[in-house]
């Protein structure tokens, strides 16, 4: 749960300042007037433009915020006389300023010269976060690896052709996270970039169970010796893998594909159906010291790789029509915390950012936005001041984008 204890009055923002404070704000600030300056050094002056201040920067955090709240094709739309437009908000910064401020946003105006990272505009935002992520909240004892969905809007996908929507689809990057599955919060981010060179580019990419290890270990660096428990899906899913996870003091539990996985050291014979048919809910185990494979049967063979749980141990799947059907504890638990990380895909991913640039580092850094957010909702609904406003999701991004615009109202929106 959370670290520290918020007052009643706790406002939308002051949730989102636990992530991202007035000094992350204030070095955006500076980056893009620097980066504004030295491009017109460049390419000529621009008589329009004049430093950006704090408070029209958080304004234009504000309106693109407001897209993930009322999705709109592009973020432009605020200020347009169509079903998109929204005249509450587009009074507090004109169209032009906006577009402006847009032109020369940066994180990270310029490369230093000891980076080679293909993120540098944004890793030191990403490593504040983390740090923000660390320090206000500690997750419980499971938690899942997995990519959160991050695809595009249906209203979206609706206007584009199929030309753009080909482009669109081809992220030049993967995100992944390690994610508290009792609450949702999101603890941990990791970024993979599908160009480049390095141990970490597409010579690693080729090679799956590589990448997804190497994935995993990012994620768990700092898990070490906490006893966590880790549910991973068949792509990171490997005895290596849980074996050295293990002499970390971390605990696995992960699904096992015959075709995602790296079966390297597993028995051949588990891989295999039997040829006999089997009844639903009976399992073989294979054991090595604390290391479990579990083949269970319900309408088909599902495979379990474990060193979290005894495989003796008995737990039950409650299905609608059929009703319990007997299986071993960790694929109880398994499937618990996988729906649990399946209902916070559904309620919270539709509230990502709409706006898609065309730069992959501005849209790491939008997607990680809307990650800070989902997580400050995740610690107000935990705190007091929930039970004095109680504001959903939605009402609680409309409070953000209103406090960010510097807007008055302070009545509950319904």
């Amino acid at each position: 749960g959370p670290t520290r204890k918020m007052p009643l009055t706790a406002s939308a923002m002051d949730f989102f300042q636990l992530f991202v404070p007035d000094n992350v704000l204030k070095n955006m600030v500076v980056q893009t007037n620097m980066y504004a300056k030295k491009y017109q050094e460049r390419f000529g002056s621009d008589d329009a433009w004049i430093d950006v201040t704090l408070t029209e920067m958080k304004a234009f955090l504000g309106y693109m915020i407001s897209t993930s709240i009322h999705h709109c094709e592009s973020v432009l739309s605020i200020w347009s006389s169509g079903f998109y437009s929204n005249k509450s908000i587009a009074l507090i910064m004109t169209q032009s300023r906006f577009e402006k401020i847009l032109k020369y946003f940066h994180v990270v105006a310029f490369r230093s010269s000891q980076t080679t990272h293909g993120l540098y505009k944004i890793q030191p935002f990403l490593d504040s976060l983390q740090n923000g992520f660390d320090s206000a909240f500690r997750p419980s004892q499971a938690q899942v690896l997995h990519e959160p969905l991050i695809d595009e809007d249906p209203v979206f996908i609706a206007t584009c052709t199929e030309r753009e929507l080909r482009k669109r689809k081809k992220r030049k990057f993967s995100l992944w996270v390690r994610q508290c599955s009792s609450t949702g919060f999101i603890c941990q981010i990791y970024v993979h970039l599908k160009e480049g060179s390095g141990a970490d580019g597409l010579d690693a990419l080729k090679n799956k169970p590589q990448l997804h290890s190497m994935v995993a270990k990012s994620l768990c660096q700092n898990a070490s010796g906490k006893n966590y428990i880790i549910f991973t899906g068949p792509s990171i899913t490997s005895l290596n893998l849980f074996e050295e996870f293990e002499k970390q003091g971390i605990y696995c539990c992960g699904l096992l594909s015959t075709r995602k996985s790296d079966c390297t050291g597993l028995p051949p014979s588990m891989l295999n159906n039997p040829e006999t048919p089997q009844s639903r809910g009976q399992y073989r185990i294979r054991m090595k010291g604390n290391m479990s494979l579990i083949c269970w049967y319900n309408k088909g063979h599902f495979r379990f790789l474990t060193n979290a749980y005894s495989p003796v141990q008995q737990g039950v799947i409650i299905k609608r029509k059929s009703g319990e059907i007997p299986c071993p504890l960790a694929v109880e638990a398994f499937a618990a915390h996988l729906s649990y990380i399946c209902k916070y895909d559904d309620k919270y991913s539709k509230y990502f950012i709409s706006h898609k640039p065309n730069k992959t580092w501005q849209q790491v850094f939008w997607f990680a936005i809307s990650i800070a957010i989902n997580n400050a909702y995740i610690l107000y609904k935990m705190s007091e001041a929930y039970h004095v406003t109680r504001y959903s999701r939605a009402q609680f991004g409309e409070r953000l984008v209103k406090e960010l615009l510097g807007l008055e109202d302070t009545s509950p929106s319904h």
